[in-house]
């Protein structure tokens, strides 16, 4: 028979906190997030995660679905949805992988090109509004350990 506790307890006299949790803390930074890069995004109707695959189309100058899935952290089915509502606008196109004829290979447009450099500047300023509250120091070292954690 399994024991229940399969999590340690708590040391005596210690409370759980939920709004002390690191998850908790995470989801709470990630929509505060979430909801000022919306605003600075509004007129241009760009999701994050629409923004981060036209940013890596741009910088890899192209790359297959399964590939830009990876580099934007997206789940297959994510990623084909982003793929899909960025066909539909216009903002990257597919074709044959030159390379690999059995692949399709997806390439910003010129309009898409042209809406990632003006949303870049706007998610800059999203990220601003979002570290306001830190100083310089503090912007570099939570970069530092969210990047580690994230490994």
């Amino acid at each position: 028979m399994r024991s229940r506790a399969t999590v340690p307890a708590l040391p005596a006299g210690e409370d759980y906190e939920l709004e002390a949790q690191i998850g908790f803390l995470l989801r709470r930074a990630q929509q505060r997030h979430v909801a000022i890069f919306a605003g600075c995004m509004a007129d241009l109707d760009l999701t994050p995660t629409q923004f981060s695959a036209l940013v890596k189309l741009r910088d890899e100058g192209g790359a297959s679905q399964n590939r830009l899935g990876r580099l934007t952290a997206m789940d297959p089915s994510t990623i084909l949805g982003v793929v899909h509502r960025l066909l539909q606008r216009d903002l990257v196109s597919r074709r044959p992988d030159p390379r690999d004829p059995r692949s399709a290979l997806l390439t910003l447009t010129p309009a898409g090109a042209a809406l990632v450099e003006r949303a870049v500047e706007r998610a800059r300023a999203a990220t601003g509004k979002t570290v306001d509250p830190l100083s310089p120091a503090q912007r570099r070292e939570l970069l530092r350990l969210l990047a580690k954690i994230a490994q």
